[in-house]
């Protein structure tokens, strides 16, 4: 796949945030998407991460000045495991999914059994 600038990597990210179902997005709480060139050296081919506190951890008390969580995608592991436009739109709506899915509480063994993983 040819290189993409910043900007077109972020209109990629906004399409594929589009195809993720509109009542799944409602559904989020105090949630940011961001994109990071790659993710950390001990994970290289990471495509994206869910940092925060799932909604099925969070107790009475959270919430008061809680920083949203992170929906992390990473621009080059996922650039360079597709061929083309399409894919890689493909690629970051899964990834989109599987990461919100992490903050409604469901593990990667849950994912991988709903073909999600």
């Amino acid at each position: 796949m040819d290189p993409l600038t910043p900007e077109q990597f972020d209109a990629i990210v906004e399409e594929a945030l589009d195809e993720v179902p509109e009542e799944l997005m409602a559904m989020l709480d105090n949630v940011v998407f961001l994109v990071e060139d790659e993710p950390p050296a001990d994970d290289p081919e990471l495509l994206g991460v869910y940092d925060g506190v799932p909604l099925t951890e969070r107790g009475d008390g959270w919430g008061a000045g809680a920083l949203p969580d992170r929906i992390l995608l990473f621009r080059g592991p996922l650039t360079r495991m597709c061929e083309d436009l399409d894919e890689l739109t493909d690629e970051i709506a899964v990834t989109v999914v599987h990461e919100i899915a992490h903050h409604f509480g469901i593990d990667d063994a849950a994912l991988h059994e709903l073909g999600w993983g």
